[in-house]
């Protein structure tokens, strides 16, 4: 049966097995791409923006204004490997703040006692609303894009009866003396707490089973599920942790300025999808990696910061973003398209035997050729086992 049919062609050296060089293999890695494009843009306003551009004081101003963007986007790339999307980050960020500052403001102290609890709250806030989209999404069945698109509108709104659309400025010294005065390993504080969130988000994602799956289910939904992946609830998960990100997204945007500026993240949600999209994580699903949307919250903040130094009005950086996005969106799609080309060429020379092609078939093509639910389930187990197999195979596309 279909388990025997490994076997049967373990002898025969596949194309994957064949060797390559490591420079072609890193060539075919999306993020060394994106990373060259970072470089390409950091070295053209190095040269016309000169000491202005690559001082410390404006790589500081970057890292900053890429801490809360960092953290929430760790929450993205989760959902939108899954295929999914959360548009309501940003309002969810505005209301965990509000609230935070609410709770904190009502304390009346100045100290951490405060601030913890401000926190907490910030976090748990935020979380309700993602676990409120991941029930919705997957038990409701009702398409992300709506449901989120709802939130933003019902966070948003919460927030301004909350605070009768006043911000909220009573937040603790500590917190924001975090901001002004600390460094870590020279970095930022809020910098420092971003990239611990960003490598812990890179290991869960490509070092444990929470994100193998969600490769899995990003790549072919129906084919983890007949594996016994309960996709569902992975679903609210993946929404749960983008809301408890957004949550702590707050805290750190409290930490920075010091007020919950409710107005002031309305963009938020667009610039984190389009850093995401950027880096290389498909909109398609199963696709993306944490290094590649690290990358890619730079290139906008790079080119915006660039483009100020060397004085392009500031109606241009929305433009060149938005190109940036889309010939990001049209090298992922060229790429699969080759991609699908290429497997296709790959499969015509090998014609194995008549066994071996009607076993082989089953094994490459498990969601369609599910003449039982026993074979099909074992052919993609076997798929989804090898889970580092799908989330670094796609990762590396």
């Amino acid at each position: 049966m279909t388990t025997s049919a490994p076997a049967a062609n373990s002898n025969a050296p596949s194309v994957d097995d064949q060797p390559t060089s490591m420079l072609k293999r890193i060539a075919g890695v999306q993020s060394v791409w994106i990373l060259m494009v970072l470089v390409v843009i950091v070295a053209f306003f190095s040269i016309t923006g000169g000491s202005s551009f690559f001082s410390g004081s404006n790589f500081t101003a970057i890292l900053l204004n890429l801490a809360v963007l960092a953290v929430v986007g760790v929450g993205m790339t989760f959902v939108i490997i899954t295929s999914g999307i959360d548009l309501s980050v940003g309002s969810v960020l505005v209301f965990a703040s509000v609230i935070s500052a609410k709770v904190m403001e009502a304390m009346g102290g100045q100290g951490w006692g405060a601030a913890t609890v401000g926190i907490i709250v910030a976090i748990l806030g935020g979380g309700v609303w993602g676990l409120i989209n991941g029930i919705l999404v997957a038990k409701a069945k009702i398409p992300p894009l709506i449901v989120t698109l709802g939130t933003l509108s019902i966070a948003l709104s919460a927030a301004q009866i909350v605070t009768d659309g006043l911000d909220i400025r009573s937040v603790p010294r500590v917190l924001t003396e975090i901001n002004l005065y600390d460094r870590i390993l020279g970095l930022p504080a809020l910098a420092f707490v971003a990239l611990i969130v960003v490598i812990i988000g890179g290991i869960i994602l490509h070092r444990t089973k929470f994100g193998r799956y969600t490769y899995a289910i990003g790549s072919n939904e129906e084919a983890a599920r007949r594996v016994g992946v309960r996709v569902d609830r992975h679903l609210v998960f993946v929404y749960l942790l983008s809301g408890l990100l957004a949550g702590l997204g707050a805290v750190l945007y409290l930490m920075r300025f010091g007020t919950t500026t409710i107005s002031g993240n309305a963009l938020l949600n667009l610039n984190v999808i389009t850093a995401v999209v950027i880096g290389g994580t498909s909109i398609f699903g199963g696709v993306g990696s944490m290094f590649g949307t690290v990358v890619g919250l730079f290139i906008p903040a790079v080119l915006q910061a660039g483009l100020v130094i060397i004085g392009v009005q500031p109606f241009w950086q929305g433009v060149a973003v938005g190109c940036v996005l889309i010939a990001a969106v049209f090298v992922d799609q060229s790429r699969r398209a080759a991609a699908m080309r290429g497997s296709k060429r790959k499969k015509k020379p090998t014609t194995p035997s008549v066994g071996a092609s009607s076993a082989s078939s089953v094994s490459s093509t498990p969601s369609s050729t599910s003449g039982s639910a026993g074979e099909a389930s074992a052919d993609l187990q076997k798929t989804v086992g090898t889970g580092s197999a799908v989330g670094s195979r796609k990762e590396s596309q």
